[in-house]
């Protein structure tokens, strides 16, 4: 069977809005950030999709997004599509980043140091938790709302970074994925566009 994954990154949050490492932090939506899950919900009632299953990382941006989106509904919460953990690093400007290496997937290593986690972990946990999902559903369609670096790495395990790199992971933005033989392969990426 062929099924097909729609990962949403949450809508616009505080921390987005003020430049804050946000991370494993959280904060809540702004209004800008429901009006974007609004966005979303329509290119989604426009799908009219019946056979699906809701997931959720843990964080209540995502949460909170998700119930925009299908309101009223059951979904499971897990921790494997939580944002990258930044350590020390977290709930400061964005400014404190580290500028990024050519060729490196957002910032590589450099988290691990201040007690966050590398590309690799965040990327490995991403894609276990999502392969898994797949594989145990009956379901045609998984619709998953996570975060912006989490998206950006699973969409690396099945694009070459110059690709990756030219993508625009705005808030709510939707990637669509077709799953098949235990692999994942990019449709393409929808950016829906508030009123």
């Amino acid at each position: 069977m062929t099924q097909t994954l729609y990962l949403i990154r949450h809508g616009q949050t505080l921390f987005n809005q003020k430049g804050q490492i946000q991370g494993a932090s959280d904060s809540p939506l702004t209004e800008l950030g429901k009006e974007q899950a609004e966005a979303a919900k329509r290119y989604f009632d426009q799908l009219n999709l019946s056979d699906y299953e809701l997931f959720s990382s843990t964080q209540e941006r995502a949460s909170d997004t998700l119930e925009i989106l299908f309101p009223n509904e059951p979904y499971t919460r897990l921790k494997g599509i939580k944002e990258w953990n930044y350590g020390l690093f977290e709930g400061e400007s964005e400014l404190l980043n580290p500028p990024r290496e050519k060729g490196v997937v957002l910032f590589g290593d450099f988290f691990a140091g201040y007690g966050g986690e590398t590309a690799d972990e965040v990327q490995e946990r991403a894609v276990t938790t999502l392969t898994d999902i797949m594989k145990q559903t009956a379901k045609q369609n998984v619709i998953a709302v996570s975060h912006g670096d989490v998206l950006l790495l699973f969409a690396r395990k099945s694009l070459p970074l110059e690709e990756v790199q030219k993508m625009h992971f705005g808030n709510c933005c939707i990637l669509k994925f077709e799953y098949k033989g235990n692999k994942f392969r990019f449709i393409e990426i929808i950016n829906p566009t508030v009123n």
